[in-house]
Parts: C-alpha cells; sequence; structure tokens
C-alpha cells in the first residue's frame, strides 16, 4: 500500500532513499524541504503503476549536477520543466517518475505533482542512485533510433544566467548537453524527460522502489539508537557492514558536472563518481557499483552523501549486493560501466552480473 503522503511519510521516504542512495542521490535536508513544500502547495498523490491507463505517456524528473556545488534548483525550476514539456505533449502525459532513488530524489516528483496535478508513479528508473542519464535510462540507449524528449532548467535568474534547454534527439547526446550546461553554470539542474508507456516501465524501471524506500525509512525511524538503526536497516537490505571508524583522508573534484574522489576509512578504500563506485581491501576488491556503497554517520545512524561526508567522521560502511537491489534496465548496458573505467581507472565491467550472470 502507498499510504497517505503526509509528513510522516514523507520523512520515512527520504531516510530510506538516503539509504538507497549509495551516497548520490542528493541530499536528505533538501528532500525534505521539497517533500514538505509539496504538502503546502497541494495535494501530491501517489499512484501503482497497474492504475495508469495503457496508452498514457509517462514523464522522467531528474536533478543533473555535481551535488557538492551551491546552486541547486529552484522548486520552481523542478515545476516549469514538466510544465513545458506538458506543452509540447498536449495533455497526454498520465503520471510522473522519478530518475532514481536518494534523499531528494525519492521525492522528486512530488511538487509538480501539487502543482500540475498529475500522480507519481511508485516506480524509479533505478532503485537505487547513479551518475550518469544513460544509467537512468531504463535501457532505452540500446535501442536504435530512440528519440528523447527533455526539457532542462537551471541557473540564476539574479544573475542573469538563467537557461531553458528544450531539445530532443539521441539519448548520449542530450545526456551531454544536460550535464555539460550544469557544469557551464555551475549548478544542479532540473530535467523531464523520456516520454514513456507503462508498459516500458514496466518491463524495464524498478517498479515500487519508492514504496520500498518509505518502508526502510520506517524501520530506521523505529529504531532509538545509530547502532541499532544501523543493525536493523543492514538486515533489512540483506546487506553487511564491512568498515567502521574514521574518515582518515578524502578528496573530492568537480569534474565535468560530476564530484569525483576516494576516502579512506582504516584499511578500506572508497571511489565515488557522484555514488560510491568501489570498496576495496588493498587489493581485494570488496563492492562495485552497482552494488550499494553506503556511508552512515556511526553515532546517529544517519546516511551520508559523497558531497556531505568530512574527514574525521566517525563512519560505518555498509554494502548490499546487486543480486539483492531492485535495478532498472540501464544497469544491463555494459557501455555505462566501461565509462566508470575511463573516469575512475578501474576494471568495473568484471565485477558486474549481466542477465543473470554469476559474478
Amino acid at each position: 500500500m502507498i499510504g497517505q503522503i503526509d509528513r510522516e511519510w514523507i520523512e520515512a521516504a527520504i531516510v530510506g532513499g538516503g539509504i538507497l542512495g549509495g551516497g548520490g542521490g542528493g541530499s536528505m535536508s533538501e528532500g525534505r524541504s521539497l517533500g514538505r513544500l509539496a504538502l503546502e502547495l497541494g495535494d501530491p498523490r501517489m499512484v501503482d503503476l497497474a492504475q495508469l491507463p495503457e496508452d498514457s505517456l509517462i514523464l522522467v524528473v531528474s536533478a543533473v549536477g555535481a551535488p557538492s556545488v551551491a546552486e541547486h534548483p529552484m522548486p520552481s525550476h523542478y515545476v516549469r520543466a514538466v510544465s513545458l514539456m506538458l506543452e509540447e505533449l498536449k495533455g497526454k502525459v498520465g503520471a510522473l517518475m522519478t530518475n532514481e532513488i536518494g534523499g531528494l530524489a525519492v521525492v522528486n516528483g512530488l511538487v509538480q505533482s501539487a502543482i500540475v496535478d498529475l500522480p507519481l508513479v511508485d516506480a524509479a528508473c533505478n532503485g537505487r542512485a547513479h551518475p550518469t542519464g544513460v544509467m537512468g535510462a531504463m535501457g532505452i540507449s540500446l535501442q536504435p533510433g530512440y528519440v528523447v524528449q527533455q526539457v532542462t532548467i537551471g541557473g540564476s535568474q539574479r544573475n542573469a544566467e538563467y537557461v531553458e534547454l528544450c531539445c530532443s534527439g539521441s539519448l548520449s547526446i542530450i545526456a551531454q548537453l544536460t550535464r555539460k550546461l550544469a557544469e557551464e553554470l555551475e549548478c544542479v539542474v532540473a530535467a523531464a524527460r523520456t516520454p514513456i508507456l507503462p508498459s516500458f516501465v514496466r518491463a524495464n524501471a524498478a517498479v515500487g522502489a519508492i514504496g520500498q524506500a518509505v518502508e526502510l525509512g520506517k524501520v530506521w525511524l523505529a529504531c532509538d539508537s545509530g547502532a541499532e538503526r544501523i543493525e536493523q536497516v543492514t538486515n533489512t537490505v540483506n546487506g553487511k557492514v564491512v568498515a567502521r571508524g574514521k574518515v582518515e583522508s578524502l578528496t573530492l573534484a568537480v569534474r565535468n558536472g560530476f564530484d569525483v574522489g576516494e576516502l579512506q576509512v582504516g584499511d578500506v578504500g572508497l571511489t565515488f563518481w557522484n555514488e560510491y563506485m568501489t570498496l576495496e581491501h588493498g587489493s581485494e576488491r570488496l563492492a562495485t557499483f552497482p552494488d550499494l556503497i553506503a556511508t552512515i554517520d556511526a553515532e546517529t545512524g544517519h546516511p551520508i552523501t559523497t558531497a556531505e561526508i568530512r574527514e574525521g567522521q566517525e563512519i560505518a560502511v555498509m554494502t548490499v549486493s546487486q543480486a539483492n537491489l531492485n535495478l532498472g534496465g540501464g544497469m544491463r548496458d555494459r557501455g555505462v560501466f566501461r565509462d566508470i573505467e575511463r573516469i575512475l581507472g578501474k576494471e568495473i565491467v568484471k565485477y558486474v552480473c549481466f542477465d543473470g550472470e554469476a559474478r
């Protein structure tokens, strides 16, 4: 059951989303602000995928950019992106869908729902967070000739750097344009894209991903201490805590619209490209994206994103095998993992399971 969307629901969603973000997917504080604003603005709704007519279109909403930058989308940016797409599609849209799960992403769509009176569907392009648009496109990039439509909104009107970009074309080119725009504006941008049918979502998305985040958040909220939260969450997601200790070193740089860096916790090293990509103990690989790698404050049990983590923090590092995650069709494309290899200089593809292959 989806349940009523109220402040308690939003709190559970952002906590569960923050954990499943794997270091990305936006901050819980920003998600909390957007979720509460949606309740003030109207009556945001969520529906099961099965409730949508088969001929209705679903718009994907997302936020794109390096999370560590200071300028993030205004709520009006999210709404404007959807409104322009609705004008282009002439009323054929039946619902909205978030591109991923994270502390912000899990509620991305609620403000738009409250304003334009369309429901958010209980699904995501991917049931965890990911760095690139192609990763969150549910495998559309594997379909020859598929044309993507997208509206991107970003920047500040105060300093005359506000941009509205409306385009259609190949997914890879549009994803590059979007990232370049975020880089040039030094901000995170809001986007609405890829009108798709429920049948495609059913076959290629992480159906029920928002509901799963809410249930995970409820487990977290029912605990009384950080240690209990870490234990209960780990058990719920069939994960394991592989390291505990102080963040001894941390590097972070914004490159081409992404946060790229690494950190060390005791004798365990992590790398990230917005989200955590690898976890290693010396030469031994312990986890590799799309395995979930999450950093959690050891005292409070709060998930910490790569943009928020700091040297000296006491954390726990939790992993969940990709086999236990609700992943979208974009995770079946070997090409997206070769991009990670190029950025980080580490082997990735050999550690990923494709279509039930054993590692």
